[in-house]
């Protein structure tokens, strides 16, 4: 393990510094969920101060069905943001799931950016890693390792092929991964999840995960960040940075993703990331067959600006969930899940 941690110092604060400043959202391509209305119930025969938010993952009680999506770590300013999250996520009862932890894994240094046990108690939280580096001398020492450093409660490989080609210093050697997915999935200590990181996991993909063992799946669909269009504002390469705009409507729609891999298994645990924006967003996804609705970059500003933004942004998801829930006569997550009143309006 070789790779110069500075780079990856430098890599992550750059990454900050482009999600906040620049348009990174590919053109010609969505969420998918503006093709789902729900039916309004002028009835609903509930009491909105009933309706219950609360489930469980990771084998821990939640209060509302929300990950914050895996964002940074590995620097200062990562560690501030992801303090000022774990607070909020603590207090909401959310989920949290930390950016890629290969930075701790290089310099113990960086480890402190990913500790967020403290700030955190009884939140479930997500390691991270990239899958890839799997092909490049990390094995389960690694993985063990990153759940050790987070005090997690499950770690997720992420799958971030067309990332890592647009990216400078990117890892490319994607080959053979799956059987040592596998081999990590069987000797994890917590659950193992794989997720892509905005371009989407279809049902083939998921069914060979779920078939070597993978415990739960973020389709981190396409809608939201582009991971292409962020390796572009850091190119030097004037090819790449032309050749990014070729790529700007590719992904799979996160509703899509997940309709597309929950028609697959109706057991494994989904969650649906990717341009999420609003609890209306979070109650189709839902509605749909996601466990916990994730979300990331549309939380990043709040988290860098002061804590009383956060915690307006996370109380106004969990408002809009509520009101929608309430608005079609749900007044539970398995009601909500089964509710007959979510219609596709474009038909394609």
């Amino acid at each position: 393990m070789s790779h110069d941690y500075h780079n990856t110092e430098k890599r992550k604060n750059e990454h900050i510094e482009i999600a906040l400043n620049k348009d990174v959202t590919g053109n010609n391509i969505t969420t998918g969920f503006e093709n789902y209305r729900f039916k309004h119930n002028a009835l609903p025969e509930i009491n909105f101060t009933d309706i219950d938010l609360s489930s469980v993952f990771l084998g821990k009680p939640i209060k509302a069905p929300f990950l914050i999506s895996s964002m940074t770590g590995g620097t200062m300013q990562a560690y501030e943001i992801n303090k000022a999250l774990a607070l909020a996520a603590e207090a909401h009862g959310w989920a949290i799931g930390l950016g890629s932890m290969r930075a701790a894994i290089e310099n113990e240094g960086t480890a402190y950016s990913f500790r967020i046990r403290k700030y955190a108690p009884s939140a479930p939280i997500i390691a991270n890693l990239g899958a890839v580096q799997l092909n490049y001398g990390y094995g389960i020492k690694e993985c063990r390792r990153a759940v050790e450093i987070a005090e997690a409660d499950g770690l997720v490989l992420h799958l971030n092929g067309l990332q890592e080609i647009f990216q400078p210093e990117g890892d490319v050697n994607f080959s053979n991964l799956l059987k040592k997915i596998e081999d990590a999935a069987k000797n994890m200590p917590v659950p193992l999840g794989v997720k892509e990181v905005g371009m989407g996991i279809d049902r083939e993909t998921a069914q060979k995960l779920i078939d070597a063992g993978v415990q739960f799946i973020d389709v981190a669909g396409a809608g939201g960040t582009s991971w292409i269009q962020v390796e572009k504002y850091r190119s030097k390469d004037r090819m790449r940075e032309r050749a990014a705009e070729a790529f700007q409507d590719w992904g799979y729609s996160t509703a899509e993703a997940l309709l597309d891999v929950r028609n697959y298994s109706a057991d494994v645990p989904l969650i649906a990331s990717g341009g999420l924006n609003n609890g209306v967003d979070a109650a189709k996804a839902l509605s749909l067959g996601a466990n916990l609705a994730g979300f990331g970059r549309t939380l990043l500003r709040e988290a860098v600006d002061d804590e009383q933004a956060i915690h307006l942004r996370l109380n106004q998801i969990e408002f809009e969930l509520r009101t929608a829930m309430f608005g079609i006569g749900a007044v539970s997550l398995a009601e909500l899940a089964s509710t007959t009143r979510l219609k596709k309006t474009i038909i394609g």
